[in-house]
This record gives C-alpha cells, structure tokens and sequence, in this order.
C-alpha cells in the first residue's frame, strides 16, 4: 500500500487526540535534547529511531530500553545512531524518540488497513514481536461500535487471557473495548489514514497503554473510488426478453457467433443475426445492421473483434436498444489498450442509456424461457437457484452437471469484467424474479465491496445467497488478475463481510450448490433443533456424529413423542433420537413416524429423512412419503436417500418435488449447518435454541 508513513510523535499525538492513553514522549535531534527530554519525563525510558523508512524499528536495532540515567541516554543515543545508520545506510533519519517506559501487559494489536474493495477494514487480537506467527486476529469492516468491539474479543484466543486464565486476574476488557470503539472512529473519521499498527497495545487489570503506533497515510486519498455509482436503471426486459440480436452472428460451424445462433433457436421469439456477409444464418434471415433490423431488439449480443464493439454500441444507441450482452473479449484484462476501449463503451453505454452484461463473459441463460444466450452447448433445466460467475468456464461445466442437473436453474449469468453490470444489479434483479429462491455466487472481485454488502443485506431474509470466493491464496490472486482484471482483495476481508451479511461461504461448487438446493426449497431454517429419522443404525450414530460438528442439535423426544412411538415401534427401536426404528422398518413405519413429527412440529426445526437400500423399502413409496411430509410442515425437511440404481427412482421423485436429497449424511448436515451459521454471524437468530 502506497502512502506516507507518519513519526511515531505524529500517531502518538493523534490516539492522545482521540482520548487514547499513550505514554509521555519527546523527540530529540541533539543528545543534548535526548537528555533533557529524558530527566523532564523520567527514568526509565526508551530511545527510538524516528524514520519515515523504518517501519519495524527492532528489526533494525532501532530500540533501546531500560534506560535509566543520564550517562546511559548519551551513550545509546550514539549506539543507536551508529546502528541504525549501518544497517540503513539509505532512511532518512529525524532524530530519536525519548518515550516513558511503561510497566509490562499483555500484549495486544489494534491494526487498521483500507481493502480495495471493501474498503477500511478494523483488526484486533494477539500482539508483539510474534504477531504474524500466532495470527490470532479478529476482523471488522467499519463502523465498530462496543457490540461488535467485544465480538472482536470474543473471536481471538487471547480472549482468555483477558478474561482471567488458571488462577490469573482478569483484565481491563472494559478499557479494551472502549480503545478498539475510540480507534475504530479515528480510523473511520480520518478519510487520509490508510493504515495503521497499534502494537503493542498493553492491557493491564486495570486500564491499556498504547506503545507502539504507526500510521499510513495518503494526501491524495481516492476513497470516494469505492463509493457506487447509480447508473440507468435496467430495461423491463432485462430478464424477459422478447426479442434477440445477434451481431458478429456466423455461418461458420466452430464460430463463436455460431454457437450463439444455434443455442437461441428454441427460443420462441424473433432472432436476427446480424451479418454484411450472409442472406441467412441457421435458417435465420441475416441483416447487415441493427439499424436493418423492423424492430428494436430487447437484447443484442455482440461477438466481434474488442476493436470493433465502439461501433456496434454506437449502432444500438441510435436504435434506442436498452440491453447489450458484450461476449467479445480483448478488454482491461489484456492490458492498458484493451482497458482504454473498455472506457470508450461505458462513455458511449452512458450516453444512450445503455446497460451492458460483460465485456469478456459468457452471456446468459434463463432455462425457464428457454433461452442460452451463451457459446456453452448446454442449457440446465428450469429450477429454482440462480448462478452469477466471474468465470465462463465455471458456467460451462456446471451447466452440465449432475447436481445443477438435478435441483435446477432459474438464471445463469456471466459477469465477465463487470464494466456496466456488476454483481449488485444482477442480485437485484433476481430478487424480483419468481423463478429464483436462491443465489450461487463465484466471485473473484468486487468491483465496490461495500455497496455489494449493503444490497446483499436488503436482499439476504428472503434470497439466500452463497458465494465461492476464488483468489484465496497469493498464487490465486495473481491468477484472478489474469483472468479477468482482477486485484482481488484480501481473503480474511471477504469471508468477514460475507459473515457479517449472512452470506454463505462455501468451498466448493458441490457444497455450493447443495447448500443452495436446500435454501431454495425449504427456506431458512427456523432454529437447530433436529430429529433424525432412519432405519439404519449406522447412519443413525453417524448422524448424532454430524449434528454436533455442524451445531444442529439433535432434541430429546418428549414423553408424549415417546409414548406415542412405543405404540407401533418394534421393541427394539432407539427409544431416542436419532430415531432408529431397525432395519427391517417398512414404509408404513416410516409414515406413521413422519405423522407423529407432524402433530409435534412445534418441537423440531429440522428433520432429517434417511434411508438405504433394504428389501423392505420401496425407494418410489418412501419417497412420496417425504413428499407428503414436506408438504404438510413449515419447518425444513431434508432427504437422504442413500444408495445407487435402487434408490435413483425415489431421489428423482424428490428432486422434482424440489425436496432436498444428499447422497451423503455429512453433506446433508453441512449444508445445514452452514446456513445455520451464517444465521448466527449475521444476528438473524433470536431463538435461543441456536
């Protein structure tokens, strides 16, 4: 991060500013000066470089404590001079910090850094010299206020330490979080800091001392390039088009304008390639312009050379077309000419009105309209999870996947480089679409991190959101960069903005999707209170196993549930929950039990419905019985028909049905617990339960 580093003179008067306890100081250009400052504050005290290019001033040998009288201060003001000034022969030095010593604490680390997407982003945790190796930190976007200061507590390990740990005192966590609020609103309020390192920050049982402060600050500070800007609102026809243009259309098989044709020719509404070369295209009555064209297409779809695409979206300006999608690639992903033209088609979008999907993307599809706007050759079937990419490929393997397969798609959008639609708006638009009940997400950036997060959370109770977040790791990064243009931010940052907006983090497409199945049909879950119902003992222990690393909690069956189970349970039966009725439990046992959690609803969240392959079960019966269930409760039912060729019938029976089944126990109780948490982190749960 570029910036000018302050003196530690300059952070200290800023936190004394702010009502932070600092320790007395003076600077001192003269040895003369250091010892006056020292016998004015008193012994003992520290020397300290003052170097606007020394940021970690012991690695340089550029601190000296335990001084304690005159004599020591003459002789290591030169010491440390000498040192300094041999192991950096090239920082400008400003003269030496005379500090009071202050007594030993616990030493703690307030940091501050601004993230290129979502912008200033408050640190706490563990200090000292070892800080990066314990990476005991707790992250906060701004604002904090004291709720979200203790939070920042409560995350880190040394919260144990300052809540008083084998037989010590407890600490000042008062004072703490008072400092972490008052550090938060200098941070906030000052819009030239970019960051800073309070460390360490000592806490004693009673009050804190900040020692060490460094600041970062930038005169020419380009804050306002995150803030988000309004653009046209989008065209009624945005996701309901009744008409197509194709320009860079092809006659070419192998062609991407080809591919594009051919993909829209079940759509049940005019397209027209558009192409100075050819009479028709696929059966298609080709025209040489837009302007050509009897009517005004609700989308066009470019796919000529990036050189070329100024000229197509002047053409659609002055056909008064309101939605482009820009499949051409060529743009700020290859580099400085390719971002100039990039520029060139937002002022010329700007002008007319224009909002345009891409540039470098796939395109879209909308399975419930038969529409595949995109060069990928399959269109998933009609359901009920939208997926928005940064990443064609990605679209192009799920779209033919066996999980998409099987729950469904409502919309699949390519983002591409995000120059006129990002994210925001699409989200947007799907929460208005009927189609749609929850949203997958593969991001590699946010192009405005903090409005992304201000959408999401007017969106988040009734559109379940999950995101897979690419670019974790510095190699990841740098690929993102390539891909698509993006300096992806850092990983820590985005998994706490999604936790403080109830988005779901997910870590793999499968978990992904699975996860989004689930909120898609059933909704959130009302609470974690669950029972699980099976006829095989091992996924019954396997389940208490689950429940307990994924925070469900597994009820106890009240006397009433217990008696009424007695009455047609074998004698055997689990008598708890899991509710294991044995192996040779028919379909009759299973739809008397799903009768009895019917009449007691008011004591589950969750219920978990699972079965293997056995002679006494019809995989077609037990799964209409699912059926039956979900549709007779409020609360979230999942299936977990768990075999091969005998079970497939009864698992379609349920994904049509759009009730969730998980071929697996533990993903079941992931995808579960997942949402569950993000419940939790976002403070969408008040049941006490959770």
């Amino acid at each position: 991060m570029g910036g000018r580093l302050l003196s530690e003179a300059e952070g200290y008067q800023i936190l004394q500013n702010a009502g932070i306890n600092v320790p007395e100081w003076a600077t001192a250009s003269t040895k003369k000066e250091a010892v006056d400052a020292a016998e004015k504050i008193g012994y003992p005290v520290v020397c300290k470089i003052s170097s606007p290019d020394i940021s970690h001033k012991s690695e340089v040998g550029g601190v000296i404590t335990g001084i304690t009288n005159r004599e020591m201060v003459q002789q290591e003001y030169d010491n440390l001079l000498e040192r300094v000034r041999s192991t950096r022969p090239d920082a400008q030095i400003n003269g030496v910090l005379i500090v009071r010593q202050v007594q030993s604490g616990t030493e703690l680390f307030i940091g501050g850094t601004t993230d290129p997407s979502f912008g200033k982003v408050l640190s706490f945790g563990t200090g000292g010299t070892l800080v990066e190796l314990w990476k005991d930190i707790s992250l906060r976007l701004l604002p904090v206020d004291q709720a979200k200061a203790s939070a920042m507590i409560d995350d880190t390990r040394i919260s144990a330490v300052i809540a008083g740990f084998r037989g010590t005192p407890p600490l000042d966590r008062e004072a703490l979080t008072e400092m972490i609020v008052r550090v938060a609103a200098v941070f906030e309020k000052n819009p030239d800091i970019q960051a800073f390192d309070i460390n360490p920050f000592l806490l004693y049982e009673s009050g804190a001392t900040a020692v060490d402060a460094r600041f970062i600050i930038d005169d020419q500070n380009h804050q306002d390039d995150l803030t988000y800007e309004a653009k046209t609102p989008l065209p009624d026809q945005f996701f309901s088009p009744h008409s197509i243009a194709v320009v860079g259309a092809s006659a070419t098989p192998g062609k991407i304008g080809y591919f594009i044709v051919q993909n829209l020719l079940p759509f049940e509404g005019p397209v027209y390639p558009v192409n100075p070369h050819n009479d028709t295209i696929l059966g298609k009555k080709c025209f040489s312009a837009l302007s050509e064209i009897p009517e005004t297409p609700d989308w066009v779809i470019i796919s000529v050379p990036a050189q070329a695409v100024p000229t197509v979206m002047e053409d659609a300006g002055r056909a008064e077309v309101k939605f482009v999608i820009i499949i051409s690639a060529g743009f700020r992903e290859t580099g400085s000419d390719g971002a100039a033209i990039e520029k060139e088609i937002q002022s010329i979008a700007a002008k007319y009105g224009i909002r345009f999907a891409g540039p470098n993307c796939l395109g879209l599809m909308l399975p419930h309209q038969n529409i595949n706007a995109t060069f990928a050759p399959v269109l998933p079937r009609p359901g009920p999870v939208a997926f928005i990419s940064q990443s064609g490929a990605i679209i192009s393997a799920i779209s033919d996947w066996e999980v998409v397969r099987d729950i469904g798609a409502s919309a699949i959008v390519s983002v591409g480089n995000q120059a006129n639609l990002t994210f925001i708006e699409y989200l947007q638009a799907l929460t208005n679409d009927l189609h749609t009940k929850a949203v997958v997400l593969y991001i590699e950036e946010l192009t405005d991190g903090s409005a992304f997060i201000e959408a999401v959370k007017k969106i988040i109770k009734r559109l379940p959101v999950i995101a897979l977040k690419s670019g974790r790791s510095q190699r990841g990064q740098r690929a993102a960069l390539s891909h698509t243009g993006s300096l992806a931010g850092s990983w820590e940052v985005y998994k706490e903005a999604f936790r403080e907006t109830g988005i779901i983090t997910a870590y793999s497409l499968k978990d992904a999707f699975e996860t989004a199945g689930l909120l898609a049909s059933e909704g959130w879950p009302q609470g974690n209170r669950a029972v699980v119902v099976t006829s095989a003992g091992g996924f019954a222990v396997l389940s208490a196993d689950y429940a307990e690393d994924s925070g469900v909690h597994l009820i106890d069956l009240t006397g009433t549930m217990l008696d009424e189970l007695n009455a047609f349970m074998p004698q055997i039966w689990s008598h708890e929950n899991p509710i294991d009725m044995i192996g040779d439990a028919g379909i009759e046992r299973y739809a008397k039990t799903l009768d009895l959690l019917i009449r007691h609803q008011d004591q589950w969240d969750i219920t978990y419905v699972a079965a293997s392959p056995t002679s006494s079960i019809d995989s077609v019966r037990l799964a209409k019985e699912i059926v039956r269930f979900s549709t007779q409760t409020e609360k979230m039912v999942v299936g977990c028909l768990i075999g091969g060729e005998s079970m497939r019938p009864g698992i379609k029976i349920l994904h049509d049905s759009h009730v969730p089944n998980f071929s697996e126990l533990s993903d079941a109780f992931g995808a579960t617990g997942l949402a569950l948490q993000a419940l939790r982190d976002s403070g969408q749960f008040n049941d006490s339960s959770v």
